[in-house]
């Protein structure tokens, strides 16, 4: 007589129930890892609470687009109630701070920007800083630095040495203005001093707006000279002295956040990967870029041409 099979549920039930359990949990586990994927990046995710957005610009001031594209992306995200901005650069070029600095100001338009300085924030680095709602610096940051400069080499000299030559043709007397291979005629350093003195006074102007200053003020501190944050408090150019830090309370502050505990956090530009990076990370659990967020959880101490 041939006997009825049980199904397996009833055969083994135990078995059966662990199973069930097994995979709701990996379900779960999948389900979680997706909203944390999609709430990685500053304009997706689902159910996300207020959190704060930090911008860091670090180094020679050389290219806006990656900054640009991120403060722009933290304006566009809902959930990014306010950004605090790390500035840690002597400057740079001229083109690429003013574009930083305008999209710094659109992003203060819509929700509050607080500058910490780091080392320094000077020349285009503090042209960047001016378009935000409140700057903090160290009192030992060096800042200050409002000018334009152009340098230009004469080599002349020595390619009369070697015996060599140089001819040009132009189709203006101007076109060849500080080739560094003959000296500088009256006509063409006025020209040339023309244009640093009109990019100087553009940058007297970001000041004067994103600071809402007395432009005769900005001009007594505007002569080239670096400066500490302490200096720069007394000649009204920062707001606040303290660290990064006391930048994110008075974030919060003007988020009108609790401040009861740390606001969630999104970082970037986002850094290219590399495979030292990852093997330090993953093996020995030291992250070489490690991020402010993680240090101001545990509350200890916080870790481009304008020139």
């Amino acid at each position: 007589m041939q006997q009825n099979k049980l199904p397996f549920y009833q055969k083994h039930p135990l078995l059966f129930c662990l199973a069930l359990i097994m995979a709701a949990v990996a379900l779960f586990a999948g389900a979680m890892a997706a909203l944390r994927l999609s709430g990685a990046h500053a304009t997706g995710g689902l159910f996300k609470q207020d959190r704060v957005g930090i911008c860091y610009i670090e180094g020679f001031i050389a290219d806006s687009s990656k900054v640009t594209a991120w403060l722009r992306e933290l304006r566009d995200d809902r959930s990014v109630v306010g950004v605090l901005l790390r500035i840690d650069s002597p400057g740079g070029a001229v083109a690429p701070s003013q574009e930083m600095y305008n999209a710094v100001r659109r992003l203060a338009a819509v929700k509050p920007v607080v500058v910490s300085m780091g080392s320094v924030a000077a020349s285009g680095g503090y042209y960047i800083a001016a378009g935000a709602d409140h700057i903090v610096a160290n009192p030992s940051t060096i800042t200050g630095s409002i000018g334009v400069k152009m340098e230009l080499a004469n080599m002349q000299g020595l390619m009369d040495k070697i015996g060599i030559a140089h001819d040009a043709l132009t189709s203006g007397d101007l076109k060849n203005a500080g080739s560094p291979f003959k000296p500088m005629t009256d006509k063409e350093r006025a020209y040339l001093q023309g244009l640093v003195g009109d990019m100087y006074e553009q940058f007297l102007e970001a000041i004067v707006n994103g600071r809402r200053m007395n432009i005769e003020d900005v001009r007594k501190a505007a002569d080239g000279r670096a400066m500490t944050g302490r200096q720069a408090l007394a000649l009204g150019l920062v707001d606040t002295l303290g660290d990064m830090e006391t930048a994110y309370d008075k974030l919060v502050s003007m988020c009108n956040a609790t401040g009861q505990a740390p606001l969630p956090f999104v970082e970037g530009p986002p850094q290219e990967t590399s495979i030292l990076r990852d093997l330090l990370s993953s093996y020995l659990g030291i992250d070489p870029a490690s991020s402010f967020s993680e240090s101001l959880r545990r509350r200890s101490d916080i870790r481009f041409l304008y020139y």
